[in-house]
């Protein structure tokens, strides 16, 4: 069943005699755009056509930017806070790690998934069965963690620099997390009345919001310079502090992991790659051009946000007492915001603050859409979220009440979140390189593999490093994944009588052994394991279920029998082979589970033939619920009255509903 089939079906429910209209419009609203489409979109909303061109690399890179570039609200504030006074040095570290660690992982990532799938989808393909899924599940909390932290702590930097700017009403000093909340609210408005010129919004903040912060950097360069005793007194406090240039590179390596927030938004980047335009030669196997265009626009972002890291930490460090730093203080959460309005007066500083607050708020958009994206693109493949996760408007109002659930829990505080924030960041960064270091190894190169493998053991390091400095974002990420894993295998045990199959196909064999049967009247089957492979064993079970199921005598019979591919898989399209061997006709089908791929092929005989087919089971031996737990499972159990349940669901008219016997 289609999306639009789905989103018909629930429109029809919704104006069904119980439902009044005003309740069937709600419904419809709400499920507008039901489709496969939502899981493959790069952005707020859409997936453009083959036909659509994409847009140049750098105002692709503004999409990415707002997440990316945003962070300058709050990071040299927090890299102060972790590394006081040396500071500009931590951030020297982060930054040979952002160019010489997640820069070249990324490139890899967009050259092994140059169609938005991002490094989740690597390690998919690594791991098998169930166990492949759980670990995605693993990673699609840790993801949610980044996305949802990013909505909530940047609206809570922008409440901060609301609340802190001098025009400010005085009823909003204070009330930081009602603004927050109010920011929050408005983010999921807007997607909720459709998100849809997201890059033309993000150029105009980026590119605005990049020439303010180099302004205040350039008047806090001059300010610095035309008063070297600043410098003199850096130096002579950090001398004071440290005994040994040995000691604070050590300190910088140990207190650098805090900074992991300057690394955000590589995977954002790798998100939006079908976004990005490519050459007219490139095909969808082989995207060459949109994949060297995606490498200059994360190259050309890493690069502008290291030197603006770096600049922007000296500047800070030097110009700004170290007690205004910390919480309550002018400069918390709002360090070239703070210089904006001492050196270039509260007008400029009130224009800086609200391209901060809007970029920040921006920032919380991009997040959105990524969640957007990634939710719909596996948990319903996997059978594990209903179907109206497909559409857009339920997941905003699920994903804003997380939002607001965390902002509050939170009170809106920028430090308390950044340990989540960071948790998040380097978790998927950390499964990025490791996948790009599977990636080449498979190619069989050796010093790329050695490099990739330095680089997960750096991420490795940094990630645990954080999660003991700061076990608080390990805890809330451990909430997001232990609530992923119950409700998606709740909502996989819910679904597991859906009829799942996304298209039956017969082959020109079955096809002509359906059409010989069918002259004889409706199509009588025998459900057989696939493993009997000798005429003596057919013949026993055809003589078996004719004697206890009652088939018509003298009527051809057809062996139905299921190979389970993997049955971890929830819908997959099925293709029906036929063959005559040992002296009998067989129809044989690959699905993830027996029972629901038996079913589809019944009602894909039913609609070829015209008449309602005939199935004959045997009962299998043991006890229920361990055949329960084998359908869930291992696709198979007591396959008879799963088929049957099956059948009902699919067909509610019991007159054309494929009979099933079991003797």
């Amino acid at each position: 069943m289609t999306g639009t089939e789905v989103e018909s079906r629930d429109a029809e429910e919704a104006g069904g005699p119980h439902h009044s209209a005003p309740t069937a419009r709600w419904r419809a609203w709400l499920l507008e755009g039901l489709s496969e489409q939502t899981a493959r979109h790069p952005g707020p909303h859409r997936t453009p056509q083959a036909e659509h061109e994409g847009h140049r690399w750098w105002r692709v890179m503004c999409l990415t930017g707002v997440d990316y570039f945003s962070t300058l609200g709050y990071q040299p504030g927090i890299a102060a806070l972790a590394a006081g006074l040396l500071s500009p040095l931590a951030t020297l570290v982060l930054i040979a790690l952002t160019l010489f660690g997640a820069l070249p992982v990324y490139r890899r990532v967009a050259h092994e998934s140059p169609h938005g799938e991002g490094s989740i989808a690597m390690l998919e393909r690594l791991l098998p069965w169930w166990p492949g899924k759980i670990f995605v599940l693993v990673l699609l909390g840790f993801a949610a963690t980044d996305f949802m932290i990013t909505i909530t702590l940047s609206s809570a930097d922008a409440a901060a620099h609301v609340v802190e700017n001098p025009f400010a009403p005085h009823w909003m000093h204070g009330e930081n997390q009602w603004i927050t909340l109010f920011l929050i609210a408005a983010l999921g408005g807007i997607f909720l009345k459709g998100f849809r010129e997201a890059i033309g919004i993000a150029m105009a903040l980026v590119g605005t919001y990049l020439t303010l912060n180099v302004v205040v950097i350039a008047v806090s360069a001059w300010e610095v310079f035309s008063h070297p005793v600043r410098i003199g007194d850096w130096t002579d406090a950090i001398t004071a502090e440290h005994s040994s240039p040995l000691a604070m590179i050590g300190v910088a390596l140990l207190v650098f992991p805090k900074l992991a927030l300057g690394m955000s938004g590589f995977e954002t980047g790798v998100a939006v790659m079908p976004q990005v335009k490519g050459d007219p030669t490139d095909t969808y196997e082989k995207p060459t051009g949109r994949i060297r265009e995606t490498r200059k626009l994360l190259t050309t972002a890493a690069v502008i946000m290291s030197c603006l890291l770096l600049l922007s930490s000296l500047a800070t460090t030097i110009l700004i007492p170290q007690a205004d730093f910390k919480s309550g203080g002018p400069a918390n959460g709002r360090a070239l915001a703070y210089l904006a309005h001492q050196h270039l007066g509260e007008a400029f500083g009130t224009v800086y603050d609200v391209s901060t607050i809007a970029i920040l708020w921006f920032a919380g958009a991009s997040a959105l859409a990524g969640l957007l994206n990634l939710v719909p693109r596996y948990l319903p493949r996997y059978g594990m979220a209903p179907e109206w996760t497909r559409a857009v408007r339920p997941l905003v109002l699920v994903f804003m009440a997380a939002a607001v659930l965390i902002t509050v829990w939170f009170h809106a505080n920028v430090d308390a979140q950044s340990g989540a924030y960071a948790t998040g960041v380097l978790v998927l960064m950390l499964s990025a390189s490791f996948a790009s270091t599977v990636a080449v190894r498979r190619r069989g190169h050796r010093w790329a593999t050695i490099g990739f493998g330095v680089i997960t053991a750096v991420f490795g390091y940094t990630l645990i490093a954080n999660v003991i400095e700061r076990p608080d974002g390990i805890k809330i990420a451990l909430i997001f994944i232990v609530a992923i894993l119950v409700t998606s295998f709740g909502s996989r045990a819910h679904r597991a009588f859906e009829l799942r199959a996304a298209e039956v196909v017969f082959d020109e064999t079955a096809e002509r052994i359906i059409d010989e049967a069918a002259h004889s009247g409706p199509l009588q089957l025998i459900a057989n394991e696939p493993q009997e492979h000798s005429t003596q064993e057919y013949r026993a079970k055809e003589y078996d279920q004719r004697a206890h199921t009652h088939i018509p005598e003298g009527g051809p019979v057809l062996f139905l029998e299921v190979f389970v591919r993997d049955s971890s898989d929830f819908t997959a399209d099925i293709t029906v082979h036929g063959d005559t061997k040992h002296g009998v006709r067989r129809l044989r089908a690959q699905g993830p589970t027996v029972p629901n791929t038996i079913a589809a092929v019944l009602l894909a005989l039913r609609e070829r033939t015209g008449q309602v087919p005939h199935v004959y089971f045997s009962w299998t031996e043991g006890g229920p619920v361990s055949h329960l737990i084998r359908f869930l499972v291992f696709g198979d159990g007591e396959v008879a009255p799963v088929t049957r349940e099956v059948l009902r669901r699919a067909e509610p008219d019991p007159d054309r509903r494929p009979r099933v016997h079991v003797g």
